[in-house]
């Protein structure tokens, strides 16, 4: 059964440091692009960042450029999110997602029902 399972999240101050981790089990997750997502209550769900690493692609929202750092170990079949610099704005509940495409320049965030998404890890930031 495949699973994508993410992990790394808690609590933390504002202006501090995170690193989320997403495992693949029954899946190679070097063989899709793979996206992070969050959603907050009551807050529509919003694509944060997506990696290609085949071709070492990546792609960052405007409101994480600078801060997040998306990046893979195929050894261990699992992609990060190192997220510095943490804002309360950033509290969400954070999803991996094995996707089709990343975002480019000129297009948004392509969803397929054949998508696989994990179970979510919460990130709370808050003093």
């Amino acid at each position: 059964q495949v699973q994508l399972v993410e992990s790394g999240g808690g609590l933390v101050q504002p202006g501090g440091s995170l690193r989320l981790s997403c495992v693949g089990s029954e899946i190679t997750l070097s063989h899709y692009p793979i996206g992070w997502f969050r959603q907050a209550p009551g807050k529509e769900r919003e694509g944060v960042s997506c990696l290609i690493g085949i071709d070492h692609y990546t792609y960052y929202a405007d409101f994480v450029k600078g801060r997040f750092t998306i990046s893979g170990d195929n050894a261990k079949n699992t992609v990060y999110l190192q997220m510095n610099s943490l804002e309360p704005e950033d509290t969400a509940v954070y999803y991996c997602a094995t996707l089709d495409k990343c975002p480019r320049a000129y297009t948004g965030w392509t969803l397929t029902p054949d998508d696989f998404w994990g179970q979510g890890t919460q990130v709370t930031v808050s003093s």
